[in-house]
């Protein structure tokens, strides 16, 4: 069999996060048996610089296209991947020294079909980025929906921060599709629909920078609430009630402001949801300050957190209110202009 690693990456200006992903591969215990690919998809910065610097270091296979989006870039990446196993990380990742070893011990198992793996921070990591990580991985703040938490409050599904697939799955289900998010649940759904074997890996983690400033933590949080509109469009699964809780949560505090305006009953019910902001407020910076052994990323996790809430849930309301006036068939759509700034 072809014990091959295949290393999908899609790239838009992203010149500087490539180098510190290639770095990372280029201090893997295991200096062989791993390809990347790096599907540049139409991007202006100084990409090509970026990668002459890692020639003979790695083996970097390249290509360009117009811009697609990072599905089709994807897609660009297996079309053209030699290796048995497919593996998809982003390009604000960074990876640990063993992280080829422990895929290839994986691979050589053959116990799955498709994998998913965690992604954390790493120790150098602003406060600000270790808050987001909090906000993203803790049971808190996502349910454990992306695996890192050990309960789950909803189906995993593989991301293309850190996922993988073998060749067999590719070959029967094809690439993804033309989501701008959410391509790779969408993918992750159909893997399990074809009646493969899905497994999450919780040894085999990436460092994940996501975004780097509260602004586009937002637009980043809001287009995941619209998104999930679409993947409940596409299969019904996708969309289970507890994706609307912050939406619910959102719209239910909005309604107490406004209509303790006028009733005062409504000011009790106020109160009461401000006091359990704040146990939710002490909860999570508490636990994040012990778990980073800092107060000020313990601060940060709380205004991390409540941002989580409001963006994702008027991302919903939002992808919900266009979906139920837009033409059938249309996706809905979020932050597009401006989007990284």
């Amino acid at each position: 069999m072809n014990k091959l690693i295949s290393i999908i990456v899609p790239v838009y200006n992203r010149a500087e996060e490539i180098a510190e992903f290639l770095s990372s591969f280029c201090n893997q215990d295991i200096k062989t048996g791993f390809e990347i690919i790096i599907v540049d998809d139409g991007s202006t910065d100084e990409l090509n610089e970026v990668l002459a610097q890692y020639t003979g270091k790695l083996q970097i296979r390249y290509f360009h296209q117009q811009n697609q989006g990072p599905g089709a870039a994807r897609n660009r990446g297996m079309a053209e991947a030699a290796g048995e196993l497919m593996v998809f990380i982003d390009s604000d990742c960074t990876v640990p020294a063993d992280y080829i070893s422990k895929l290839q011990v994986a691979l050589s198992e053959d116990s799955f079909d498709a994998f998913g793996g965690p992604d954390t921070q790493r120790e150098d990591f602003p406060p600000f980025l270790k808050a987001v990580n909090y906000s993203m991985t803790s049971f808190i703040g996502t349910g454990g929906t992306r695996g890192s938490a050990k309960r789950s409050v909803a189906k995993y599904y593989p991301r293309s921060f850190n996922m993988g697939i073998r060749r067999r799955v590719y070959e029967k289900i094809g690439g993804m599709n033309a989501l701008r998010h959410g391509q790779d649940m969408e993918f992750s759904n159909r893997i399990y629909k074809a009646g493969f074997r899905v497994i999450f890996l919780p040894e085999l983690q990436v460092f994940h920078k996501r975004r780097t400033n509260l602004r586009r933590f937002f637009k980043q949080i809001f287009n995941w609430g619209v998104t999930r509109i679409n993947l409940g469009t596409i299969d019904r699964a996708m969309l289970k009630p507890v994706h609307a809780l912050p939406a619910v949560i959102l719209i239910i505090f909005l309604g107490t402001v406004v209509g303790a305006v006028f009733f005062n009953i409504l000011r009790s019910l106020l109160l009461l949801e401000a006091v359990l902001g704040v146990f939710v407020a002490l909860f999570s910076f508490t636990q994040s300050a012990i778990r980073n052994h800092s107060l000020l990323v313990g601060c940060l996790s709380v205004l991390t957190l409540f941002t989580q809430v409001l963006a994702y849930g008027s991302g919903f309301i939002t992808g919900l209110v266009k979906k139920l006036f837009l033409p059938k068939g249309e996706w809905v759509s979020g932050f597009r202009r401006k989007y990284y700034k």
